[in-house]
């Protein structure tokens, strides 16, 4: 089972912490909460989809090329990293001092999408690789978001159990609980 831990207790071991992982379905605000944090401890934000998966025109860069990318990130020493791939949790987790796990109710996942469609429709987001520019939702990314807890949650659990077990999760139902977080590392300065 991971080590779960409270809000309170997460802000304690972020003013230690040079690494952190954040996680989650698509939508649910995991993005924006990496790069605000990120930004608030003066580390690298590193998105995989920016980073690591995406090539222009979303042509999906080589499997192989993008554990190779993965591994060379995470050993850097002063990170943020926004991403949720359990095949690579082998390479990310041993070097995660903090994981944030946004487990946000699917309606507030499809409605964070949708915002994000009507805002960036067309255009690359900041967050996105160049020659990104985003899409309208098809089916199955929609069914992604739909089925996010039942079939990837168990995975993420089984994973965080192989490679970091002793590391301090917490878990996000809400933006407000996100906000909460961002807002302590600000008044802390």
């Amino acid at each position: 089972m991971p080590r779960y831990v409270s809000s309170d207790e997460a802000v304690d071991i972020l003013a230690t912490s040079t690494r952190v992982l954040v996680i989650g379905c698509s939508g649910g605000g995991k993005t924006t909460f990496a790069a605000k944090i990120a930004a608030c401890l003066n580390l690298e934000f590193q998105s995989l989809d920016r980073d690591v998966r995406w090539l222009p025109g979303w042509v999906e860069r080589d499997r192989a090329e993008q554990r190779e990318t993965i591994k060379h990130l995470a050993l850097r020493e002063r990170w943020v990293m926004d991403g949720s791939g359990a095949s690579s949790f082998d390479l990310r987790l041993p070097r995660t001092e903090l994981i944030f796990w946004v487990r946000v109710p699917r309606r507030v996942a499809l409605l964070g999408l949708f915002k994000r469609v009507f805002r960036y429709y067309g255009s690359v987001r900041p967050e996105m690789a160049d020659g990104c520019p985003e899409p309208l939702p098809d089916r199955e990314f929609l069914s992604y978001i739909w089925n996010f807890e039942k079939r990837y949650a168990p995975l993420f659990i089984k994973r965080i159990d192989q490679y970091g077990p002793e590391i301090p999760v917490v878990v996000f139902r809400s933006h407000y609980e996100m906000d909460a977080i961002v807002k302590s590392l600000t008044e802390r300065g």
